[in-house]
């Protein structure tokens, strides 16, 4: 599971899974710089650059799960900032559907099982216990833009993809975000910047029976229409 700068462009994302339990372990703040400053290079919009990091850890990011896990069994409401569109139906509902089987036939979660479908739910307002936290935004300034979600999304793929070439394992998710004004007062983001997205990260759990699940996707003649090729 553990990668290596030395591995290749396609081992790294052929091998890269979803990780959701974590070693009990400090990442050190050098080797999230290093994975940061390789992310970065991803593609972006006439160079705008749109994206923030805020990496959290220690007692921050204990306040930040907290606030998040009470708020949401008392029935707060979602205050989740970035655009969302309507629930998955058709076709990606399903895969939605399927890749959670997936996860809860790992963790041996049965359909009735209330209890522990509620505590893997909760596990993503924690952060997956993962940590470290990186939370993702862009500048206010730039809403409605079609470009930044774009461009942050391009980074957070290749920030996953980096973190993975050195061994670390993350989850990019959007329960950690989905009551914002816990992260905000806690990572002390700032109001001119919106905040879009979580990744979990760090040492991947490899006892941890979620982190063998690797998702199915689509082949490529479902995805592609080649157009003038022979």
């Amino acid at each position: 599971m553990s990668g290596n700068p030395d591995m290749t462009y396609e081992e790294v994302v052929t091998s890269r899974r979803s990780i959701r339990g974590y070693l009990d372990k400090p990442v050190p703040r050098a080797i999230i710089e290093e994975v940061l400053t390789l992310a970065m290079r991803s593609p972006t919009s006439m160079n705008t650059q749109p994206w923030h990091f805020h990496v959290i850890t220690g007692e921050p990011l204990d306040r930040i799960r907290k606030g998040n896990t009470e708020r949401i069994l008392a029935g707060e409401p979602d205050s989740r900032e970035f655009r969302r569109g309507e629930p998955f139906a058709g076709i990606h509902r399903e895969r939605q559907i399927g890749v959670a089987k997936q996860l809860f036939g790992a963790m041996g979660i049965e359909r009735d099982d209330k209890e522990k479908r509620q505590d893997w739910v909760l596990r993503g307002f924690r952060q997956f216990d993962a940590p470290v936290c990186v939370i993702v935004a862009y500048d206010r300034e730039l809403s409605g833009s079609d470009d930044t979600p774009f461009d942050c999304g391009a980074v957070t793929t290749a920030l996953v993809n980096a973190a993975w070439s050195r061994g670390l394992g993350c989850v990019i998710n959007s329960q950690g975000i989905m009551q914002s004004p816990v992260v905000r007062e806690h990572a002390g983001i700032p109001e001119e910047q919106v905040i879009m997205k979580a990744v979990a990260l760090g040492w991947p759990d490899e006892s941890f029976p979620a982190n063998a699940v690797v998702s199915e996707r689509k082949p490529v003649n479902e995805a592609a229409r080649f157009v003038g090729f022979p």
